[in-house]
């Protein structure tokens, strides 16, 4: 491969990080006060426990995506979802922790000078809404986060993106989308959280959010020629879907149960509803696909399962574990039905990231709206929602949504075009008839061997691609 700027550009940045960082001292440890709330083990242990579940999300992503895919790109779509761990997990100790829960501006963004290169983390008072566990702690399992999100919007746009187009989009994705939304909901002085709205563990920072870019990524690098030709493309490998959906329904335990930052009876009570709705999602995919002439499917209940998972995520913590069944269910539904209007338009979202995760995550919201109660939370001032007598919720839930799903696919759109302006994004028709594991990688997808006649009766094996 000839070299060039653009080429040598990511390692250049990479090397100026690592110098700059090399000066960062390390701090001591911050120890509370008499006057503070002492840290609590049990918090600590369950916490480190569910940043390690989410981070293990990100392989069960790969897996997922992987195994849909035609076989001549299952790596190049799994490590554009595993690559995000590197891209991320650098961008967030340098600026991406300041942007998302630095000093606030005007609700808006956090001031990036807060925590840059993660300076003050570690010697930092606890943050507000996790007072049993240290600052650093925190920062990490938002960090896990950070690191998915970006790895959603990989199945939007497989088959057909140059890989280092795709980590410009992870850089300016986290950037200018990830942090606002993320700063917007979750710190105590973002708007949205001031004005009232509620997100658990990410139905808007990341399902909606990536689910939107999704949107606007398959807009922008247009129909794969398979699509155009209306080619039903194969998966790869159906057993690594039910791996990575087994991974991802794994890891969302920390994913939502974490979000409680603690051992309590809130953590509890998200992880029961997780659970309950990805169950009761799965099987109404699964059912509605036999309602409508098909057959049973691991596909069908797989992404049930997710969808399920997605729409509970902003709910977890706030609604009763037998209302996380009618969560699971209509999630579901909306998400299949989308999934199906969507086949019949000309939209190539490839593995259908915005009817799962897109919509998914506005079900989720609007039926937090509905059905939060405090019984189920204790949260004092916590939210109670349409179905218990409180419509004003459900109406900033609807305005919070709506808000983040503008932002998310204008700012998304505009990043894909900037960036297809600066880099060609779409690989060429030789490229992606070739396979993208092969030009993008120089690697090839081998599954196992097959047994084939060798002319005489007898079986030899072979290597044998799927």
């Amino acid at each position: 491969m000839k070299l060039s700027f653009k080429n040598v550009m990511p390692f250049l940045v990479l090397v100026a990080v690592a110098l700059v960082a090399m000066f960062i001292k390390p701090e001591a440890d911050h120890v509370p006060g008499a006057t503070e709330t002492a840290y609590s083990a049990a918090d600590i242990a369950w916490v480190l426990v569910s940043t390690a579940l989410v981070f293990l999300m990100t392989p069960g992503l790969a897996f997922f995506y992987g195994g849909m895919v035609h076989r001549k790109n299952v790596i190049s779509t799994m490590i554009k979802s595993v690559v995000a761990a590197g891209v991320v997990g650098v961008l967030w100790i340098t600026v991406g922790f300041s942007l998302s829960f630095g000093d606030s501006w005007h609700g808006l963004i956090g001031d990036p000078s807060t925590f840059l290169f993660f300076k003050g983390v570690k010697s930092g008072a606890a943050w507000p809404g996790a007072p049993t566990i240290p600052l650093g702690l925190f920062a990490l399992f938002q960090l896990m986060f950070a690191i998915i999100t970006p790895g959603l919007v990989v199945g939007a746009v497989a088959e057909r993106i140059r890989f280092t187009s795709y980590i410009l989009f992870i850089v300016l994705f986290s950037l200018l989308v990830y942090a606002p939304v993320a700063h917007w909901s979750w710190h105590p002085k973002g708007f949205l959280a001031v004005m009232g709205a509620w997100d658990f563990a990410g139905g808007t920072v990341v399902h909606i959010t990536a689910g939107c870019a999704a949107l606007a990524g398959a807009l922008v690098l247009k129909r794969r020629k398979t699509h155009i030709a209306h080619q039903e493309t194969p998966a790869a490998n159906v057993p690594y879907v039910l791996i990575g959906t087994g991974l991802l329904w794994f890891g969302w335990f920390g994913f939502n149960a974490g979000s409680a930052v603690g051992a309590s009876g809130l953590a509890v009570n998200a992880f029961g509803t997780t659970n309950t709705a990805a169950a009761a999602a799965g099987l109404a995919w699964m059912f509605f696909d036999v309602v409508k002439g098909k057959k049973p499917s691991v596909l069908g209940f797989c992404i049930g399962a997710v969808v399920g998972l997605v729409a509970i995520t902003p709910a977890a913590g706030y609604v009763g574990i037998s209302q996380s069944i009618i969560i699971g269910v209509v999630g579901a539904l909306v998400s299949n039905i989308a999934v199906g209007i969507k086949q019949r338009s000309t939209l190539d979202d490839a593995l259908d990231v915005f009817p799962c995760h897109g919509i998914g995550g506005m079900v989720g919201m609007l039926l937090t709206g509905v059905f939060a109660n405090t019984n189920a939370h204790g949260i004092p001032n916590g939210p109670q929602g349409l179905f218990y007598g409180n419509p004003a919720f459900f109406f900033t839930q609807f305005k919070a949504m709506a808000i983040v799903v503008v932002y998310s696919f204008t700012v998304s759109y505009a990043i894909f075009k900037f960036i297809n302006f600066v880099l060609p994004m779409r690989v060429t028709e030789e490229e992606e008839e070739l396979g993208l594991d092969e030009t993008q990688h120089n690697e090839k997808y081998l599954q196992g061997t097959l047994l084939v006649s060798g002319g005489n009766g007898k079986l030899v094996e072979k290597a044998a691609e799927f």
